[in-house]
């Protein structure tokens, strides 16, 4: 049977240690042992001490051939990442440890996986790599069944992330991890698969009943996951939070009565943009 377990919040590594601080709004702080190297995506580093060496590099800053890089970098944006990534590195000239930390854009909760122990390489959402221990490499995870990729909530697209040492990915809302033993299954939401070991097997199944499938609430399909391996989980994802806060913004709290004040202010800025020109000279 599979079973529940939660997440650790701390962990150590020869040259890499980290805490992750926070209920709902985390950050990962990292502290780097003297010439250890940390890679995070532009634009998350929360905090860093001073003699922190930050260098910009194109793809995921392994030492391998230019056109090598230009390839990699593409395929981290067709990730949800972005082409450059951000090496932070602590001299060995200091000969103390240095911090570094790195925050989520979404109200959830950072996941620390050590790839070490699932492999070597986990397959997690698009978009969910924050930051790793240097040469993890982003790859693409294809899904080669037709009805996972149109179905299966995340598109044909998904990440694979390769390497040695700790990685940390995003989630939305409350996490935990499902051990699942040889053959057998769970039933997930689409949309709260968040990461899983490459042993998993992830597939897409109809939900049944014509009924169930209409009114149930929860779409036509759902994640079909059999083991042996771990499953990470989110209990909000973003897709359903959106959807929550559109519907909280178009319709108001009476009777479900539409603003249509706003439907009139998107109007009337799309006709600004697209329409108002240049009134020309005056005759």
């Amino acid at each position: 049977m599979e079973t529940n377990s939660n997440v650790n919040s701390a962990a150590a590594h020869p040259t890499l240690q980290y805490k992750v601080h926070g209920s709902d709004l985390q950050y990962v702080e990292i502290t780097l042992a003297p010439g250890a190297e940390v890679v995070g995506e532009p634009g998350a580093m929360m905090y860093m001490d001073e003699d922190i060496v930050q260098n910009t590099v194109l793809g995921d800053g392994s030492n391998v051939a230019f056109l090598t890089r230009i390839w990699r970098s593409f395929r981290r944006m067709f990730t949800g990442e972005s082409m450059f990534s951000v090496v932070y590195s602590n001299p060995v000239s200091l000969n103390r440890p240095q911090r570094v930390a790195f925050a989520t854009a979404t109200i959830g909760k950072i996941l620390a996986i050590d790839l070490d122990s699932c492999g070597g390489s986990v397959i997690c959402q698009r978009g969910a790599y924050l930051a790793g221990s240097r040469g993890i490499t982003v790859r693409i995870a294809w899904q080669k069944k037709l009805r996972v990729g149109f179905f299966g909530g995340e598109g044909f697209v998904m990440q694979r992330l390769e390497g040695k040492g700790f990685v940390f990915i995003t989630a939305s809302g409350t996490l935990t991890a499902m051990d699942l033993v040889a053959g057998k299954g769970l039933k997930v939401d689409s949309g709260s698969l968040v990461a899983l070991q490459s042993s998993v097997t992830f597939d897409i199944k109809y939900a049944g009943r014509v009924k169930t499938a209409l009114f149930g609430g929860e779409g036509l399909f759902y994640a079909s996951l059999r083991g042996p391996g771990r499953a990470w989980l989110q209990s909000l994802p973003m897709k359903r939070f959106s959807k929550v806060m559109w519907r909280n913004a178009v319709y108001g709290s009476q009777g479900g009565a539409i603003k249509w004040y706003l439907i009139a202010l998107v109007i009337f800025i799309i006709s600004t943009v697209f329409f108002g020109g240049d009134p020309g000279p005056k005759l």
